[in-house]
């Protein structure tokens, strides 16, 4: 009885603050909730030093010809990044079609309506990049709605509370835990299915393959569906244009699937080829991709641990340059 009261007060404690300031973000006019979303980022970069060092080594793992202040650049748009998906996040109850099209448009939707014709349903590869929860909002509340997988948060006040954001263009969310009937399901029936493939797994949930060069343990689930179904597969990304200032929904060709008639071999070779889809874009856009995630956290037996104590430091916020150029 002790630990479900401690535990209760903890979810309210987490709670509260999260309401306050997602709600607070939600009344504002966008431009403002995505200025204050900016500042809340440029003071996080000030505070959070276990996330701008995972930032900066990760870039040293990925592309080591980069100097430090290069780097540092990078991290601190990431930062920003994740301020202007808080206050786009924010900002769903108010969008409609009408006004979303003014923040988001299409390049390459073509691609998905072609793959979507054949009637099979959709997989739907995409990542971690720019404001990436308003990827499948928007896809949503433009007239392709979309189930997408979900690892549901710790705290079940704020994970409710998210998924009712989520889901206000029509989408829904799947427990990626439980996730094989129901995208099944909705493959069936013809509809699109979202995967986030970019995040580290567990070895009993993933395979090892080539991310940046260095093995990466990787999430085998779009691989298993496309292959068991027949489903396409179609890279999706949202990209923030600075030029523009609007967020580009950008669609590539289906990814022709590798078929040898060896299951295992089959999805591993398959999702070593979506990782390279990732590891593509992150190249092309390396200031949007989530470099403040431990990518490479789960090693092959016997390697060390790439995140210990190791790697070069981050710059100190109290000399770093934080005009983050948005």
């Amino acid at each position: 009885m002790a630990t479900r009261e401690r535990s209760t007060i903890r979810n309210l404690l987490e709670y509260v603050p999260a309401w306050l300031v997602l709600h607070s973000l939600t009344v504002m006019p966008r431009g403002l909730a995505v200025a204050t979303g900016e500042l809340i980022a440029r003071v996080a970069y000030y505070l959070h030093r276990k996330l701008r060092r995972v930032a900066h080594r990760n870039l040293e793992l990925a592309m080591p010809h980069l100097n430090q202040s290069q780097r540092e650049a990078i991290a601190k748009t990431v930062f920003l990044n994740m301020g202007r998906l808080l206050a786009e996040f924010s900002q769903f109850p108010r969008l409609k079609p009408e006004n979303l099209s003014r923040i988001v448009i299409y390049d390459g939707l073509e691609n998905y309506q072609r793959a979507a014709s054949g009637g099979r349903g959709v997989l739907f590869l995409t990542g971690h990049f720019g404001a990436w929860e308003l990827c499948a909002f928007a896809h949503g509340m433009f007239g392709n709605r979309l189930s997408f997988l979900v690892r549901p948060l710790d705290n079940p006040l704020i994970d409710a509370m998210i998924t009712r954001y989520r889901t206000l263009s029509g989408n829904r969310v799947i427990d990626k835990n439980n996730s094989v009937k129901p995208v099944l399901r909705a493959l069936h029936q013809g509809e699109p299915v979202g995967f986030l493939v970019d995040a580290n797994t567990l070895p009993d949930q993933g395979v090892f393959c080539d991310f940046f060069g260095i093995s990466a343990c990787t999430t085998t689930g779009l691989a298993v569906f496309a292959l068991r179904t027949g489903a396409p597969v179609v890279p999706g990304f949202l990209l923030w244009d600075r030029g523009v200032r609007r967020h580009i929904l950008k669609f590539d060709p289906e990814i022709p699937l590798i078929k040898t008639g060896d299951f295992k071999d089959d999805v591993r070779a398959n999702t070593a080829r979506f990782t390279k889809v990732i590891e593509d874009y992150s190249r092309r856009y390396p200031d949007q991709w989530l470099w403040i995630h431990k990518r490479w956290k789960t090693r092959p037996e016997g390697e060390a641990d790439l995140y210990a104590a190791s790697g070069t430091p981050p710059p100190s916020p109290r000399s770093a340059n934080l005009s983050l150029e948005a």
